[in-house]
């Protein structure tokens, strides 16, 4: 997995993935949310999946998004 992952993809998507919020990640990392929105659809094509769910209800992590926050934050790949 780690091939296909570089630190800024990584940091943008714990920024979403700690807010679960694209809007409340954007203004964090001080981007407006349509290149942190086209960012994150880039790293789910380089992965080959969806990282999060997004609805009417909101953001929410999918089983493979949980997977790679593990990742990211050193607890390796369950």
């Amino acid at each position: 997995m780690s091939s296909r992952l570089d630190s800024r993809s990584l940091a943008l998507f714990l920024a979403v993935a700690d807010t679960l919020s694209f809007r409340q990640a954007a203004e964090t990392l001080h981007l407006s949310q349509p290149p942190l929105s086209r960012a994150i659809r880039e790293l789910e094509e380089r992965l080959g999946t969806r990282l999060f769910g997004r609805g009417t209800a909101g953001v929410s992590l999918t089983q493979a998004g949980r997977t790679l926050m593990a990742y990211a934050r050193g607890g390796g790949v369950p």
